[in-house]
């Protein structure tokens, strides 16, 4: 049967040669010796002599990222997501499996490789196959490498794809898990007790936002997943547990974005016998101590700047606005900043959206945000919200 020029149709054309030629469609594993990770470091600071005289026999296992046949021979790259290796497939050292096999590999399928380890004329640290396994055929094609996955739609609705080719993406998996470990490291070694509290809820309360609504068959009763976890928490801080913390998942029906899930990952901690200063001072540390520890510096590079938790800055709401107000116009007095009718007239200088039954906690929060949010890159503490 001729190969179809379709690719969609190709790649199920060689999953159906796969079959007919004995080959296990989806082996349920293959025993490594290594991942490829660990192979790169144990191995890639020895010489060719020396790779030469270990003769290190080695079974890894990855994702084909690449292909380069050339006649009787080729290469593939493989990689476990963090690491590539590249591997060296010969007509005269495979049996005909192996090299019929290499022949019907696509972009994206998953192998296994034996044999030994060695250096190319390039200096590539390379298996020089003695044989090949087919794990996993992959019937969609990768995007194209050159551009990578660029399609955000894409993107965040097929995050695996967006893992497989794009290397950064696996780099913020790896540091956000990094994140959660170290912050629970702090809270346990001072005292604090991680705790679950529940998921659904009679009242939806600790914060103002728009919750999940479902029902209870059992006990046809209206409850709602939980927008906050603060309610909870405090009645173990009255039931003796003076340290508590949770580190979990809280739900909004409040719209979508790239930047703003419904459902996201919140974390509050309460402490008895003390008060918000406490709690700012608690804040900054564990902050500090997380990006030191992830990262390895107090100065954090983040897109165009840096940030630097060796120094943090801290403004009541007030003291932002007068301290960020444009120089091009003229600065009100803090009395202005307590006057409803003055903080109107100052919302439309600025353009800041307001409603005009806004109070003067709403409008002041308005003029902040329109004023000296922008500005407020470096680690900065608000504090003394209006109510």
């Amino acid at each position: 049967m001729e190969a179809p020029t379709n690719l969609l149709a190709q790649r199920r054309f060689k999953l159906a040669e796969l079959k007919q030629r004995g080959f296990a469609l989806y082996p349920h594993r293959f025993d490594y010796t290594h991942t490829i990770s660990d192979l790169r470091a144990a191995y890639d600071a020895l010489t060719r002599d020396e790779l030469e005289e270990r003769k290190a026999k080695v079974r890894v296992c990855g994702r084909v990222m690449s292909l380069r046949p050339h006649g009787k021979a080729g290469f593939m790259d493989l990689s476990d997501g963090a690491q590539k290796i590249q591997v060296y497939i010969r007509r005269d050292t495979v049996d005909d499996k192996s090299y019929e096999l290499f022949q019907l590999m696509d972009l994206g399928d998953i192998a296994g490789a034996e044999g030994h380890l060695f250096r190319t004329r390039t200096n590539e640290l390379t298996v020089l196959a003695s044989g090949l396994r087919h794990l996993c055929k992959n019937l969609i094609p990768l995007p194209e490498k050159w551009h990578g996955l660029t399609d955000v739609e894409i993107r965040y609705r097929q995050r695996y794809v967006d893992l497989i080719v794009n290397p950064g993406v696996r780099e913020v998996f790896v540091k956000r898990s990094r994140i959660i470990r170290e912050i629970r490291n702090f809270f346990d070694s001072r005292g604090y007790l991680e705790v679950e509290t529940p998921v659904l809820q009679t009242v939806a309360g600790g914060a103002l936002a728009r919750p999940f609504v479902t029902h209870h068959n059992a006990l046809d009763l209206k409850l709602y997943l939980r927008i906050a976890l603060e309610l909870h928490l405090k009645r173990l801080i009255v039931g003796g547990l003076p340290r508590v913390y949770e580190l979990s998942r809280i739900f909004r029906n409040e719209g979508i974005s790239t930047q703003h899930n419904p459902e996201f990952t919140m974390l509050e901690f309460y402490q008895a016998y003390s008060d918000y200063r406490d709690l700012m001072e608690l804040t900054k540390e564990m902050v500090t101590a997380v990006a030191e520890k992830v990262t390895g510096s107090k100065l954090v590079p983040y897109q165009d700047h840096v940030l630097d938790f060796n120094h943090w800055q801290s403004y009541s709401m007030r003291e932002a606005i007068l301290r960020f107000w444009p120089e091009s116009m003229p600065e009100p007095s803090p009395e202005d900043l307590q006057s409803p009718e003055k903080l109107r007239a100052l919302a439309r200088s600025l353009e800041a959206p307001f409603e005009p039954t806004d109070g003067r906690g709403k409008l002041q929060a308005a003029i902040f945000e329109a004023v000296a949010e922008p500005h407020l890159i470096q680690p900065t503490f608000i504090h003394d919200y209006p109510t």
